[in-house]
Order: structure tokens, then sequence, then C-alpha cells
């Protein structure tokens, strides 16, 4: 598969991604966040998992409770954390600064040396992101603006380990993704029981929007993401990170009501330039082979690029 496929399909993801705020709002139970990521993450895992018919073995059982816990487990919890204690536009920028602790530890674990166009693509994505949602009342509160830089933290770092460790050889990214939803999904059960109590009742609205969570903003979103990662430079995925506020802020004019100011549109079009920008760039750079590069040279993904092609 050409590159610029493989670029857009894992543009999905965070185009996916955006969609969270709309759907929480409008079909979810209030005030229930880690709930929501437990029935986001681990059904889609258990789903995944059963798909792909392989569980781990050995050093895998370790390595996919780490990842799990990086890209879910700690991210959820931290981000809604964040969420509740900052106005929705400080946490988002937060998120858009993303890029950049991929940018230095892809450097430093991955030997991915970015290049100066790449780092502007980033800065410039993030503040296209803070034109579009901070506003003149936001409010910085240290407990969420910390939470926020460790779950950014957490998630960069979760996209740099896949990198690193790659997957078990025969291994397609629709298990890996399974197991690293199921982990997270589990690693944030105690802790929601121990904030939220007891599970709320769920309404017909309810088990539209998880289902919609589970299989479309969870599921097929981070199938496509880590498959990204497996094929293309952890900074490349990471770069397309500030699609999902802009999603967000798409559905909330079209479909919320939500007025968007000349400031906003213009913070719009600036971070999807950076956005095509730093791909353009990650493209120019070069790279080697990672082992998970290789693998998919020679197997197979799951549902395989041919079929994406048919």
């Amino acid at each position: 598969m050409k590159r610029s496929a493989t670029v857009a399909l894992t543009a999905l993801a965070p185009i996916s991604w955006g969609s969270t705020y709309a759907v929480a709002t409008e079909l979810l139970p209030p005030d229930r966040p880690l709930f929501t990521g437990v029935m986001r993450a681990l059904p889609a895992g258990l789903l995944l998992t059963a798909l792909a018919r392989t569980l781990p073995k050995g050093q895998w059982w370790w390595k996919s409770a780490v990842l799990g816990i990086l890209n879910i487990g700690a991210f959820f919890p931290l981000l809604f954390l964040s969420a509740y204690r900052l106005p929705g536009g400080v946490a988002a920028v937060l998120g858009a600064a993303g890029p950049l602790f991929v940018v230095g530890l892809a450097a430093l674990v991955l030997g991915e040396r970015a290049s100066l166009r790449t780092v502007l693509a980033a800065v410039v994505g993030a503040f296209g992101v803070s034109m579009v949602v901070l506003t003149a009342e936001a409010r910085l509160d240290a407990v969420g603006v910390v939470a926020g830089v460790i779950s950014s933290a957490s998630m960069g770092a979760g996209t740099v380990m896949t990198k690193r460790w790659g997957r078990p050889e025969g291994v397609g990214p629709l298990a890996m993704t399974g197991w690293q939803l199921t982990a997270g999904g589990l690693f944030i059960i105690p802790v929601a029981a121990l904030v939220e109590g007891a599970p709320p009742a769920l309404d017909g609205k309810a088990f539209l929007g998880y289902g919609y969570m589970m299989l479309i903003n969870t599921g097929i979103a981070y199938w496509l993401w880590f498959r990204g990662i497996g094929a293309l430079s952890a900074t490349s995925v990471t770069l397309l990170g500030p699609l999902s506020p802009l999603t967000a802020s798409v559905i909330g004019w079209a479909a919320l009501g939500q007025a968007l100011s000349p400031v906003q549109l213009v913070g719009m079009a600036i971070a999807f330039g950076a956005t095509v920008a730093g791909q353009l760039a990650a493209a120019r750079t070069p790279r080697s082979f990672s082992s998970t590069e290789k693998n998919d040279q020679n197997i197979s993904m799951d549902l395989t690029d041919g079929a994406v092609r048919r």
C-alpha cells in the first residue's frame, strides 16, 4: 500500500476520536468518564482478541500490559481528569502538544531524527489548535495541567514503545490492538469502581453511544492507529493528532449548533496545514525499517491490504 493511502487510513483514527465529545454529551450518562473508558476499551479488546484468535506468549504478556496501560489504561483516566479540571480548550491544547513528546522520545529511543520542518509542523499545529479551542475565559488548574501533560506523555510513550517493540512474528495489528485494549480496560476497572462507584443504569441512547464508542471510536480507530505505527514513523503518526480537536470543532458546528469565529477558522486552516506539512516533511526523512515493518512485508495483516483495496 502506498504511503499516502496508509497516512489517510491512519488519519481516520484521530478523526473518529474527534467525535467522542459529541457522542458523550448527547448519548452517554453524565459524569461517568471512567466507566465510559472501560466500556470503550474492554469490550472492544475482547472482541478483537477473539477475532484474531491469538493470545500473547512469553514476554508479550507483560509488554502488552505495559503498552495497554500507556496507550489506554493511564491515558484515559488522566485525560478525563484534565478535562474535568480544565476548560476544554486548555485540555485540548495540552493534547495537541503530544507530537512534541513523540518527536523527542522517538529521537532517543528509535533514532528517528526529526527535521526542523517536522518540529515546526508540531509547534504550528499546536498553535493552530489553540486558536480553535482557547477562549478568553480559560483558567489554569495545577492538577489539571499536570494530568494533561502526563496523559500526553503517556500516549506519546505508548506510541514510541509500540514502534520500538513491534509485534511478535506472525501476529498482526488486530491481535496487538485487542491485547492492548483489554489490558487497558482491565487497568481502568478498579479506578472506575473506586472513584465512580457502581455502573449507572443504561437506556437505549446509552447502548447506542457505547456501541459506537466500542466498535468505531475505539476498536476500528485503534486498529488503524496501531497499524499506522507499524507502517509509518512514530513521528509521522503522532503529527496526525491535531485532526481530533479539529474534527470535534467541525462536529460541534455542524451537529450541535456551535458557532465558529473567524479566528477559529484561521486556526483550523493553520492546524490542518501544519498536519499536511508534517506528513510531507516526514515522508522526506530517510529511516530504516523496524522489525514490525519487516514483519508487515512478510505476513498479511489480519485485514490485508488486498482486502482494503477491494
